[in-house]
């Protein structure tokens, strides 16, 4: 992962190539195979068949929907251990914010020197946490003022 690059917003042409290829791909999902088989066709004309795993077609008509909405895309994996500033980007919240959460045993790191890392899927799991209490919250809320007939 190369924290370096910034995913860039489609232009107008790839929005729209992006939703035609998006919606056509979407009709081929088999959904109960384990790959599906695509078609690759070179500039000369030549094609060959690919299978690839069905996990992956997903992902590929995910991005162009992503991308066909005028999104940037950026792919991470899983496993991948991230900078607190990486981190912090993702959770949408200051670094310094994040150094607390994480010296709070909030979210867990390890250093690599110096230097704190996080898995991506430690802050996955935190952010779905914490958006289930928020979530949680809320409906209570809504629950309060439909008793006290607040209007909403």
């Amino acid at each position: 992962m190369n924290a370096n690059v910034k995913p860039e917003l489609p232009t107008e042409s790839e929005v729209t190539l992006a939703k035609e290829s998006s919606r056509q791909l979407s009709l081929y999902l088999k959904t109960k195979e384990e790959a599906q088989a695509i078609r690759v066709i070179d500039q000369k004309g030549e094609h060959e068949a690919v299978k690839i795993p069905t996990a992956a077609f997903r992902l590929l008509i995910d991005i162009l929907s992503e991308m066909a909405q005028g999104n940037a895309v950026s792919l991470i994996p899983v496993h991948a251990e991230l900078t607190t500033q990486e981190a912090a980007d993702i959770l949408n919240v200051s670094r310094p914010y994040l150094i607390k959460l994480l010296d709070e045993g909030t979210i867990p790191y390890h250093k690599v020197g110096k230097h704190r890392r996080v898995r991506y899927q430690d802050v996955v799991d935190y952010k779905t946490r914490i958006d289930q209490e928020r979530r949680k919250t809320l409906e209570e809320l809504a629950a309060q003022a439909q008793e006290l007939n607040m209007g909403y």
